[in-house]
């Protein structure tokens, strides 16, 4: 029980605990390899999932699971279909798969914050950190992902000179400004995938957080806390989730935009 971690090492102590990572390297090559488990876990029980709806669909009495995924599948491809305006076969399985996925991530927040660290105590594992997106490396990793991707539809849709004529003479047409239009190309690029890591990284972080201090509570006062945060935090990973596939789809479409 976290009460019982509580008073063997302190409040500080138990929220430092929980929120260290299970990582083996130094420095720039520290790997997290909680944050990498879980991913690789998740990301497999998406592709089971989907996998197995499609070799049992059928169009005479679709079960639950069907309903369930073609209701995900016409809500991601609404999505495109408003957002994107360019013609590519990528861009709704990506949508889709950042959506679920980022959406797993984040609904690991939900599980009791002493279950998994326990049962890794309990196979000698110190620390272990089970929500991938309270991790600066997994939100990086994949917001510089879609980075890779806006750079790579820039150069394949638009071509390395209008590429680089775009960078050089947008927004101010003229060549005494283009010191200036590097500039602001540079700082709207490089605020892409940051603005998205971040934005992903605190909510859930600032989430977990709070499970880890109303974890801290005594027992009678977890559910009234607890309960009432896990219904309004469903909202809050789901909308996460939401938004870092919206904000992918419009920063692709902008790639395929030629000014």
């Amino acid at each position: 029980m976290a009460t019982e971690a509580h008073a063997a090492e302190g409040a500080t102590g138990y929220i430092v605990h929980h929120l260290t990572p299970f990582s083996v390297g130094e420095g720039f090559w520290t790997l997290h390899l909680d944050t990498l488990f879980f991913s690789a876990v998740l990301g497999s029980l998406f592709i089971w999932f989907f996998k197995t709806v499609a070799e049992k669909v059928t169009a005479d009495e679709p079960n639950l699971m069907q309903n369930f995924a073609e209701m995900i599948i016409e809500f991601v491809d609404q999505q495109v279909k408003d957002t994107f305006h360019g013609e590519s076969k990528l861009i709704a399985p990506l949508a889709l798969t950042i959506f679920c996925w980022v959406f797993l991530w984040n609904a690991m927040d939900l599980l009791p914050v002493d279950l998994m660290p326990g049962i890794a105590s309990m196979m000698g594992v110190d620390y272990m950190r089970v929500v991938p997106s309270t991790d600066l490396n997994g939100t990086f990793a994949l917001s510089f992902s879609v980075f890779f991707l806006i750079i790579f539809y820039n150069l394949k849709i638009k071509g390395v000179l209008s590429f680089s004529k775009e960078i050089l003479f947008h927004p101010f047409n003229t060549v005494f400004l283009i010191p200036f239009n590097i500039l602001l190309n540079l700082v709207e690029y490089i605020a892409k995938p940051v603005s998205l890591a971040l934005r992903l990284f605190g909510n859930l972080y600032a989430g977990e957080l709070i499970f880890i201090l109303i974890a801290l509570m005594p027992w009678y006062i977890q559910p009234l806390l607890g309960f009432p945060w896990a219904v309004f935090h469903i909202l809050i990973i789901t909308l996460q989730a939401f938004i870092f596939m919206v904000l992918t789809i419009v920063y692709l479409s902008m790639a395929h935009e030629d000014h």
